[in-house]
């Protein structure tokens, strides 16, 4: 059997601020070349909807499918896709490990911040090349947090940066995933990937304050605090030290964050 990860982030709202962010255009940039009208589109762990909607409006008139784990997931792309009055779309519960979908599916098979998060990221890329055409493209992007880097460097970002990495290998999932997946993709038996990087950068006073405010409000507040207390890697108090010098860090003048994404395109075999 397949060993499933918990899900370390949750989806609180200061969780959702953050994912709701996110468009194709800041992080799934390096697929748009590989985007046209008319494309069936599987995007897999599909969240808060923000990626799926843009996707479905850039492949128009082509179908999009959804998947998220469980019905309360689901439940935020069914919401955005209503609010943005989004093109037709399925909306579908499943996991990636097993997707409930016939193979050969779809044009493009995308996957953003997923692959951190499951018990076997091999299984989940085979899954995922299986639904995909030939001559279709898998596209995966994944965030690799001991590769962050901050300015100014306060002792509670570290602890930050500690507890997160703790929590999410204790919940199943590898956080540094970004830097895994050319090796993960080869164990997939994937022949003909394309790799890159990108990365997201927090430098002006109203990123800072959205990404530093957002980070204090999660670690205190969100599924990620309940696991950390439970799994007794922090107290209340380290937490609040935490949440503080997200603060500090927001208000610095010269303060800035870069975080580093891996990102591969699979092409598979026509």
């Amino acid at each position: 059997m397949t060993p499933r990860a918990t899900y370390t982030h949750g989806h609180a709202e200061s969780v959702l601020r953050s994912h709701r962010s996110r468009t194709v255009e800041n992080s799934a940039g390096y697929l748009v070349p590989h985007l046209r009208a008319g494309q069936t589109v599987l995007d897999i762990g599909s969240g808060p909807g923000t990626i799926t909607v843009d996707l479905a409006q850039r492949v128009a008139p082509g179908r999009l499918t959804a998947v998220e784990r469980t019905e309360d997931a689901l439940a935020h792309t069914r919401a955005e896709v209503q609010r943005s009055g989004g093109g037709p779309m399925d909306l579908v519960v499943g996991d990636v490990h097993d997707l409930p979908l016939p193979s050969g599916s779809f044009d493009v098979v995308h996957a953003h911040q997923v692959l951190q998060h499951v018990g076997d990221p091999v299984q989940a890329l085979r899954e995922m090349i299986r639904v995909c055409r030939p001559g279709g493209v898998v596209a995966v992007r994944d965030a690799d947090y001991s590769g962050f880097i901050w300015y100014p460097e306060l002792p509670g970002l570290d602890r930050w940066r500690t507890m997160y990495l703790t929590t999410a290998r204790a919940n199943g999932g590898e956080p540094d995933a970004g830097r895994h997946l050319l090796a993960w993709a080869h164990a997939a038996g994937a022949t003909n990937v394309t790799v890159s990087s990108s990365n997201w950068c927090y430098a002006e006073p109203a990123t800072r304050d959205w990404w530093g405010g957002m980070w204090a409000d999660r670690i205190t507040g969100s599924a990620i605090t309940e696991q950390l207390l439970a799994g007794g890697h922090a107290s209340a108090n380290d937490l609040e030290t935490v949440a503080e010098a997200w603060r500090e860090w927001a208000a610095h003048e010269d303060g800035w964050i870069s975080i580093p994404h891996g990102e591969l395109l699979i092409r598979v075999p026509a």
